[in-house]
């Protein structure tokens, strides 16, 4: 049996339209088909370890309303256990526009975290004991950073992994890089955390350099169409993408993130 994979993060549910283009600042235009549908950083990660085939179970946080029952449901069917998706009597499940351009397949995404954004030491607490017995947590910053960095010191006290997803992207306090395994930033994302500008290898190896040096472990930089950058500071490899049509890039970390976790 592998490891056991725990994903602490984000559940929203995804509002996604398709159109030609992105409108611009106050300018309306028509789309051509709309879905809703499960989604959240960590939900996806969650699921696209499940489907790969890794023991995963989820911890995450919804409303008592209509969005909160799309979640369990969608559990349900992935047969994915929901014993810590806990329950908000106060804030709203969480939920994300999505607009997508036909031509292109780039996105633009505004995210409002509802209840994930109020993940208390209550609900830590109960989930305490399956963070503890993980062989590998798997986070990303889409739910409230107080939680975040809790979850992250009773994992590291208990000799798990930790793998940090910094999506997206803030500034992260210093002490907490000594306490992550591994960090999984695209280039976009690694810019922004070490200031270094990534167009290649060598950006890569510098950006990750800045991440080792503050006392995480390994480092998995994502570079788009290019593929990924990945060193644990003795070993440095490229692995170049893997050939596939882009229909819609939105979720393509998250599926990553899963797999990654589930190898």
């Amino acid at each position: 049996m592998g490891k056991k994979v725990v994903v602490f993060g984000s559940f929203v549910v995804d509002l996604t339209s398709r159109s030609k283009g992105l409108p611009l600042p106050g300018q309306t235009i028509l789309g051509t088909r709309f879905m809703m549908g499960p989604g959240g950083k960590g939900s996806n990660q969650a699921v696209a370890a499940h489907r790969a085939g890794a023991d995963v179970t989820f911890v995450t946080k919804i409303g008592r309303d209509v969005f909160g029952r799309v979640a369990t449901d969608f559990y349900n069917r992935e047969n994915m256990d929901i014993t810590y998706v806990f329950e908000d009597d106060q804030r709203e499940t969480g939920c994300a526009l999505v607009m997508v351009d036909e031509d292109s397949a780039q996105n633009a995404i505004v995210v409002i975290s509802g209840a994930c954004a109020n993940i208390t030491d209550a609900d830590i607490e109960k989930a305490r004991p399956l963070i503890e017995s993980a062989g590998i947590l798997l986070l990303q910053l889409e739910v409230n950073f107080d939680a975040l960095l809790k979850v992250v010191d009773i994992a590291h006290a208990a000799g798990v992994k930790v793998i940090l997803n910094p999506a997206p992207a803030r500034e992260l306090p210093e002490e907490l890089y000594a306490k992550l395994d591994m960090v999984t930033p695209n280039e976009t994302e690694a810019e922004i955390l070490t200031g270094v500008h990534i167009e290649n290898y060598d950006d890569a190896k510098r950006a990750a350099g800045v991440f080792l040096g503050k006392g995480v472990k390994e480092v998995v930089i994502t570079m788009g169409y290019q593929g990924a950058f990945a060193t644990d500071g003795r070993r440095s490899e490229f692995y170049p993408r893997i050939e596939v049509e882009a229909v819609d890039t939105t979720g393509a970390g998250d599926a990553f993130n899963g797999g990654l976790v589930m190898a």
